[in-house]
């Protein structure tokens, strides 16, 4: 087993040929020198050294070794040197997203990540938020951006990023059928929402029972731009982030039912193991929360209610109804 004082104390001896210059250089008495490189030569079974000569040479097996050598103590100077930048990181990172976030600012994260670590490679995981925090609870993800609540906290840390407002949606074709009933439209469609272990899908449930309905009709589906398909294929009314289908709200692809009162908004996290690079870990999430806040920021700019006039459904209000002569 090579050990890195015994290979300090050849390569220096052989860089100043001598071994009092070699103990000044590492601050060893020239005893300590001499034992560290018989050491090394007992476990190469090779004399490294010509002793007799002045200055010191190294023997043609010790000029072999002494290129390898300097080789070995410039690599564990190299990994040294990663731990004194607390903030930078050069191998693959395991990222984990939930669709909502790769269909909306991601892009523009990678984009920024990349081009403030240079050297860093993204292997990126796209999964709904339990599935995401299993993986991350196995070391199998280094950071999330993901709904938080399913590790326990003492083992995690955070960043909280912009929220997403949640709306229902449907294809034009309903608008009519809809707009005439003042409660009619929460039983004349099944509702399509995120698959059953998502917390969207739990919060939608929760509403739908404030509302009165307590035994709804609900496609789940694992997928963002399933929902979205879907949804303006006619097939039930999609429970949807707004920010990520503003453009088919907008060209009337889609058409927004005016709530009596809001879904909960979605919010996410950059989750992150308190055991893994902590301050690179907090790099990275703060820097996704300005991404993440530079879109929310930049959509709601794009939500000019003019745009949207004439793309809401409003169900009729029981007082509405013209009252029988």
């Amino acid at each position: 087993m090579l050990d890195f004082k015994e290979l300090e104390a050849f390569v220096w001896a052989v860089r100043l040929g001598s071994f009092r210059k070699a103990a000044a250089r590492l601050h060893l008495t020239q005893p300590s020198i001499s034992e560290r490189i018989s050491r090394l030569e007992t476990g190469v079974g090779e004399i490294l050294l010509e002793r007799s000569a002045r200055p010191i040479q190294p023997t043609m097996r010790g000029r072999e070794f002494f290129v390898h050598a300097e080789r070995l103590l410039h690599q564990r100077d190299e990994a040294m040197k990663l731990f004194e930048d607390d903030e930078n990181y050069s191998a693959p990172l395991r990222l984990g997203a939930i669709e909502t976030i790769a269909h909306s600012w991601l892009p523009d994260f990678m984009r920024c990540l990349t081009q403030r670590y240079p050297q860093l490679t993204i292997e990126l995981s796209v999964d709904y938020s339990p599935a995401l925090n299993r993986r991350l609870a196995k070391n199998e993800l280094d950071i999330l951006l993901a709904m938080n609540g399913y590790l326990e906290p003492e083992s995690i840390d955070q960043v909280p990023l912009s929220p997403y407002e949640m709306g229902m949606f449907v294809s034009p074709d309903h608008v009519g059928m809809l707009s005439a009933s003042a409660e009619g439209w929460l039983r004349s469609l099944p509702f399509i929402s995120f698959g059953r272990k998502a917390r969207p899908f739990e919060e939608l449930v929760e509403y739908l029972a404030r509302q009165g309905v307590t035994e709804p009709r609900i496609h789940s589906v694992s997928t963002l731009m399933t929902i979205l398909r879907m949804t303006m294929e006619g097939l039930g009314i999609g429970a949807l982030p707004v920010a990520t289908v503003l453009d088919e709200w907008h060209q009337g692809r889609l058409y927004r039912i005016e709530l009596p009162q809001a879904l909960p908004d979605m919010h996410y996290d950059v989750i992150w193991r308190k055991a893994s690079h902590p301050r690179f870990c907090r790099s990275v999430g703060l820097l996704a929360q300005q991404c993440a806040g530079r879109y929310a920021e930049s959509r709601g700019i794009d939500m000019k209610p003019s745009d949207f006039t004439g793309r809401w459904v409003r169900p009729v209000r029981p007082e509405e109804h013209p009252k029988a002569l």
